[in-house]
Formats: C-alpha cells, sequence, structure tokens
C-alpha cells in the first residue's frame, strides 16, 4: 500500500470527524469499567505496540433483545415434526427479531458523537445490529481506554493488531454486545492437509481388481479406496442416475478465505475429467472485503477503497482449497447456479508494508455481507475453522447466532469439522500441543470453531470402502455452547458408554456435540494449475456433503416444496437416513481419542448420506 495513499486516508478520518455536527446529548456517560478481558492466547506473542496511525476497521455489535424469539422460529421451521416445517422467514422478518432496542442505537450514538463521530453517516446493517467505523489506532485506544499491540504467531509469523481488553461507559454495556477487532486472535486456517501432493498420471492402464461394496451393498468401483472423484461420491452416497434440474431454482456457494480464489480453467478441466458438461463449469465470483463492507457514500472514500480492493486482489492467488472446494460442491450439485464468495482473511497487517487497515474478522465480515443480500443459495459450505478458544464467547456467540439467521431464512449452513481429530491430531503425550489459554496452561480437548455452533452442520471425515472413520476426524464437545436438544439423547447415550472415568476433565460432557455427519475426507483427485493432485481432509467431506444436499433440495424445489433449510434437527431425526459408521478413531491432544460406534459418535456423527434415502423421505 502506498504511503501517501495511507497518510491520505487518516486525513480523510481527521477531516470527518473534524466536520462531523455532533448532536447534542444531556445523557451523561459513566465512569469505563471492563467490557471483555481475555488470556494472551499461547502461540501468540506481543512483538510492539500498534503504530498510531494505523486505521482499525471496527465494527460495534449492539444487544439484540429478542434473539430467543428468532431461535425458538428458527426451530419451529427446521422440526419436520412442526406444523411450521419449511415456512422459513423473509430477510425482513429476520431483521425486525434481531433489531437492537431503540434506547440501544441511541445510547451507542451519542456515545460516538460524544467522541467526535457524526453517525448520521456511519454504515449500518439494514437491521441496525451494528455499525461500523474506520477509526485509526490512537483513536480506537482513547475510546476503549486500552492499548493495542502488535501479535505475532509462533507457528506462521502471522500478525495481527489487538488488545487482550478493553473498556466502555458503565451505562454502554448493557446496549453493546461486543466490539471487534479486539479481543479475537482466531487465525482462520483452512481445515484440510494436502497430505498427498504428488501428480496423478493423466491416464492409467485398468487394473483388473474386484469390485467393493458399501455397508448397504452398493457396489464401487475399486479405485474409490485409493483416490476419490465425483463417480466415486455417487456411488458411496447412492446418488448416480439422478439428474438434477437446470429450472428448480436450487443454488449452492463456497465461502473461500486466506485470498485463496478457484481457477475457472481448473474447474473446467475437473468437469472434463469427471465427465460432466464444460457449458455448467462456471459459476458467480463475489469479492468481498474491508472495501465492500465498510464503504462510506462519499465518492472520495470510496475511490480510496476501491484502491485498497484492487491491492487486495493484487495479493491472492488460485488455491488447492479454493480448487477442492468448487470443483467437489459444484460438480455434485451441477447444474445448479454455484456463487464462490472470496472474503479477505490472511492476516492483513505487516509491519513494513504501511497497509492502512487491519480487521482479519472473515465470518463476521462475510455474514455482515450475506445476511443484507435477498436471495441467498440454500446450501453454503466452509472449510475454514479455529480453535474455539481463540475466539472470545462473546464473539463466537455473535457470529454463531448470525448463521441461525441464514438457517431461519432457509439456508443450510455446513461446516468442516477440523482435521486434527479431538484438537492437534497428535496421539503421543509428550508432543501434544492442547493447552488452554485460561491461565492453568492445562491440557484440554481443542473442538473448532464456527463447527461447534448450534445452528450449523458440522461435517467428519470417512476413508475407504467399506467407510471407517478417518483419524483426522475433527470431533468433541464444545466449551462455549450447551448441547441442544436435537442432540441431546444419542449424545448423552455415547456417553454412558463409555467407560467410567474416560477422558474425564478433557472435555465438557454437556457441550453441543460435533460431527453431526460425514463424508469421504481422503485423496481426493483436484485439478491444480492444470495437474491433478491428490488432497485429503474435512475441507473435501463439506462440500462433498453440502453437494449431496443440493441435491436433495432439487428434488424438493422441483415439487414446489421448501428448501432443507437449517438441517440438524431434521437429521437427528432421520438417522436411519444415513451410513452408520462403527470403526476407526479420532486421535490428538495426546490421546487416542474418540471411537466410532454404533450409533452418532463424536467421530463421524450420524454417519455418512445416502441420498435415495434422504429423497424418499425428505423430497
Amino acid at each position: 500500500m502506498d504511503h501517501t495513499l495511507a497518510c491520505f486516508l487518516l486525513l480523510l478520518y481527521l477531516t470527518f470527524c473534524a466536520s462531523a455536527s455532533p448532536r447534542s446529548t444531556s445523557r451523561k456517560f459513566h465512569s469505563y469499567s471492563t467490557k471483555e478481558e481475555v488470556n494472551s492466547p499461547p502461540g501468540w506473542h506481543p512483538v510492539g505496540q500498534a503504530p498510531p496511525e494505523h486505521v482499525l476497521q471496527m465494527r460495534i455489535y449492539l444487544v439484540q433483545p429478542d434473539f430467543s424469539v428468532l431461535e425458538q422460529a428458527l426451530y419451529q421451521v427446521s422440526d419436520p415434526r412442526h406444523q411450521k416445517y419449511g415456512r422459513h422467514l423473509s430477510k425482513r422478518q429476520v431483521d425486525a427479531l434481531v433489531a437492537p432496542a431503540p434506547e440501544s442505537v441511541e445510547t451507542l450514538d451519542d456515545w460516538l458523537s460524544s467522541h467526535g463521530f457524526n453517525t448520521s453517516s456511519l454504515p449500518r446493517s439494514s437491521a441496525g445490529d451494528w455499525i461500523s467505523i474506520s477509526i485509526p489506532v490512537f483513536k480506537a485506544e482513547e475510546m476503549l481506554r486500552t492499548t493495542y499491540y502488535i501479535w505475532e504467531y509462533e507457528v506462521n509469523n502471522a500478525t495481527l493488531i489487538r488488545t487482550t481488553s478493553y473498556s466502555l461507559p458503565s451505562n454502554l454495556h448493557p446496549h453493546v454486545d461486543v466490539i471487534q477487532p479486539t479481543t479475537s486472535f482466531a487465525s482462520t486456517t483452512r481445515q484440510g492437509s494436502t497430505l498427498r501432493v504428488e501428480v496423478i498420471p493423466a491416464s492409467s492402464p485398468p487394473i483388473d481388481r474386484p469390485p467393493l461394496y458399501t455397508q448397504s451393498g452398493l457396489e464401487v468401483l475399486p479405485s474409490c479406496n485409493t483416490s476419490i472423484n465425483i463417480l466415486c461420491l455417487k456411488q458411496i452416497y447412492n446418488a448416480v442416475g439422478y439428474q438434477a434440474s437446470e429450472k428448480s431454482g436450487n443454488k449452492i456457494g463456497i465461502t473461500g478465505y486466506l485470498n485463496e480464489l478457484p481457477s475457472p480453467e481448473d474447474l473446467k478441466e475437473a468437469f472434463v475429467a469427471q465427465n460432466l458438461s464444460t457449458a455448467n463449469a462456471t459459476y458467480n465470483f463475489v469479492s468481498l472485503n474491508e472495501s465492500a463492507i465498510f464503504s462510506a457514500a462519499e465518492g472520495v472514500v470510496a475511490s480510496i477503497l476501491a484502491a485498497l480492493e484492487a491491492g487486495s486482489n493484487q495479493a491472492a492467488q488460485t488455491g488447492i482449497e479454493a480448487n477442492l472446494d468448487v470443483q467437489y460442491a459444484f460438480g455434485l450439485a451441477n447444474p445448479a447456479p454455484a456463487t464462490f464468495w472470496a472474503t479477505a482473511g490472511s492476516p492483513p497487517f505487516i509491519p513494513d508494508t504501511e497497509f492502512p487497515s487491519n480487521s482479519n474478522e472473515p465470518y463476521a465480515d462475510w455474514l455482515a455481507f450475506i445476511l443484507e443480500q435477498e436471495d441467498i443459495p440454500q446450501v453454503i459450505s466452509t472449510s475454514y475453522g479455529d480453535n474455539e478458544q481463540t475466539v472470545p464467547l462473546s464473539y463466537a456467540t455473535r457470529v454463531c447466532n448470525s448463521f441461525a439467521q441464514l438457517g431461519a431464512r432457509g439456508v443450510s449452513v455446513i461446516f468442516s469439522s477440523g482435521d486434527g481429530g479431538v484438537g492437534d491430531g497428535i496421539s503421543d503425550p509428550t508432543e501434544q500441543k492442547c493447552f488452554t489459554n485460561d491461565g492453568t496452561n492445562t491440557t484440554r480437548f481443542m473442538p473448532g470453531f464456527p463447527a461447534t455452533c448450534p445452528f450449523v452442520t458440522a461435517v467428519g471425515g470417512t476413508v475407504q470402502i467399506p467407510e471407517v472413520a478417518a483419524s483426522l476426524s475433527g470431533g468433541g464437545l464444545s466449551d462455549y455452547f450447551s448441547r441442544p436438544s436435537y442432540q441431546d439423547s444419542v449424545v448423552s447415550a455415547y456417553l454412558a458408554a463409555l467407560p467410567p472415568g474416560t477422558y474425564d476433565g478433557l472435555f465438557n460432557s454437556t457441550g453441543r456435540a460435533i460431527p453431526d455427519v460425514a463424508a469421504q475426507a481422503v485423496n481426493y483427485e483436484v485439478v491444480y494449475q492444470g495437474s491433478t493432485i491428490g488432497v485429503s481432509g474435512t475441507s473435501a467431506a463439506s462440500p462433498a456433503f453440502a453437494g449431496i444436499i443440493s441435491l436433495v433440495n432439487d428434488a424438493r424445489l422441483s415439487k414446489g416444496m421448501s428448501s432443507l433449510g437449517f438441517l440438524n434437527p431434521l437429521i437427528y431425526a432421520s438417522p436411519s437416513a444415513f451410513n452408520d459408521i462403527i470403526s476407526g478413531h479420532n486421535p490428538g491432544c495426546g490421546t487416542p481419542g474418540f471411537n466410532a460406534s454404533v450409533g452418532w459418535d463424536p467421530v463421524t456423527g450420524l454417519g455418512t448420506p445416502d441420498l435415495q434415502k434422504l429423497q424418499s423421505a425428505f423430497a
């Protein structure tokens, strides 16, 4: 970023503050008290104070007093036993249920106005439940009574500008839910490991091997035990022969982060290799970054942010993860119209580049955009996540509640469950790295967020034919979210069957449990830069499962039915529509992890999908 542009943006901010006409108010703000405080997260170390002129893209979230009403409505439209099942809410209805109280808006505006902001020009959500401000570090420190530092992550040298605590006037606390970026150290990691990256030959002589059979007796090509492609997935999950409609109105979407973009050329080549029509090897590409989300009305600001957007896009590049996601989700859902959202998410601050903006709150940034849209794909898959403990509870809860808004509108939100088993994937107690950041530095299982959000569907991993649990499959129980009623009976049954004392103190026995379901996760054939490579991880399982669910939606929409929407109440009520996986385990945190077993388990959930059973039950 050009130094002149950085200085100009700062000057523009100061000019706006100087020219603002804060409304006069008699509201008296009380003394400051701590709003939130976190311990220094493991692996992150402060390396110096943040530059005072560095501009933060900050979002202030207001309390949503009627969220419980929205949650109740979500479960009503998602429960197949309820008379309102499938009667999803409109954007307008959802906005009304998450709107803040007028007093909250007035109190926040008065506080911002007292600090020189012209509140009438600040970007807000259509529901009014958040407001965004571009603010230099020195002003944020003054308003929040804190000090920002440059933090560096020892694993990959990523850097963030964060603080470990901030304060607000005490009479503002009941109105403000959370402010970020402040205390969140989530690094937004890809839930996938490139375990096998050698180039796969374009053509290999056929080998005479006997066919394979799934648990339910479906015949599968012998090659599917060594590499997975779309035909393998269709055979394994009973989708061979189903032809989706081009006119059903069905759509599918993929979210991407870390500046990874899919390659249209690789997608077309993958479709050719999978015997799919290249006429449908297209997708709608939407680039989201700070410029799209925080743009102001003034033309000069818009032009500056457009320059920032151009600079951000230059840093983006074709990625293995993005290619994997689109080739399998879009390939399975073909010919459904598809969308890929590219959201800024890699560490955006490097001290010597003078880049003037910093957010790195990608889930919230994407949610801020998508919730403003009237037309949203019915299935959306994400293959990224973080250790739950790196995301403050207040912020994780707010993000999770935003996923509930999507579910209420008829969207199935699907996340990969992670690739570290119950934590770090390390079974050796002397080498494990699962330590809490609560100051005690004790060993504990590390479930992944957003997979632990009870309003999303978490997908674990399997391998081989017949399927067994993949050892990488992320699973466990949340330390943040209590167990939802839709899974209480099956999770309680699993835990009751464990030998007494198993992993005492390592997990929260009353938490939301993951995964919910599973899919193949090892050795996917992915076209990357013109060559076919092998990729493994639940980052593959999530788009594959999303593709199957999209086919169920296609069948429903073709019959004039609603989309499935929030899946979990439905799927936990219909375990027979899934292939139960009863072998394997997911080591991590110095333990063998949990075992797959009959029924639900914290390795493969309810099991893997069967399209014909799903369509028979739900369409």
